[in-house]
């Protein structure tokens, strides 16, 4: 018998005779927890977003869809990119001014391989403005978890405004618990006990995420 076995044995003799609750699990517990803290417009939320994205020192920039492949190409020239991994689902037209090598995301790549590309481009799943966090969800055009940790460059494009949430319960409601979850504040750091930051140690150095207006998707409200 494995130690599951014996765990789940236990617990059905711990229940066994207890009455079940007529109470639906919807109901059980009081959620009256406010789902966002005050009341904004679309734009303001975006600049929410923007200002604790900041505050969490990743690189913000803003643009609309027609200078998105031109504010690519800088940020890669800008960081001294020579390759660059591409998730499979990745609008092409959003590298299509920049002569970096493109690195495909594989199955088989190694975590020794990635590690040899400078950077990683990628959209999101959705983005919440009070925790100033980018959430991705292993989608086509994010590609897997690890090209977005082990490349020391994450340059991730939003649709604004409508990727841009107010707060998490917003964005739970339009995530798929079961997709790879990847939850982003900032560039990956860490502090020791006397609290000196050192950055890069989980996953990017450097985060830069692109506001992006007029981009499929990126329309409605928040």
């Amino acid at each position: 018998m494995s130690s599951r076995e014996r765990i789940l044995g236990r617990v059905r003799r711990a229940l066994d005779g207890v009455p079940g609750d007529d109470t639906p699990y919807e109901q059980a517990v009081p959620r009256g927890y406010l789902r966002q803290h005050g009341e904004r417009s679309a734009e303001e939320t975006v600049e929410l977003l923007a200002g604790n994205l900041a505050d969490y020192r990743a690189l913000v920039h803003r643009t609309d869809a027609e200078g998105l492949a031109a504010t690519v190409a800088a940020l890669l020239h800008r960081r001294g990119a020579t390759s660059v991994v591409v998730p499979p689902g990745l609008d092409e037209s959003w590298l299509a001014e920049t002569d970096v090598q493109r690195v495909a995301d594989r199955a088989e790549q190694t975590p020794g391989e990635l590690d040899r590309v400078d950077s990683v481009v990628t959209a999101c799943a959705v983005a919440i403005a009070e925790t100033g966090t980018i959430v991705l969800d292993g989608s086509p055009d994010q590609g897997r978890r690890r090209i977005t940790l082990v490349p020391d460059h994450h340059i991730c494009v939003v649709r604004v405004p409508g990727q841009v949430v107010s707060s998490v319960p917003q964005a739970l409601e339009r995530l798929d618990p079961v997709r790879p979850l990847t939850w982003i504040s900032g560039p990956s750091a860490t502090s020791d006990i006397e609290l000196d930051r050192v950055e890069g140690v989980h996953g990017p150095r450097t985060l830069e995420v692109v506001l992006v207006t007029g981009l499929p998707g990126g329309t409605g409200g928040s």
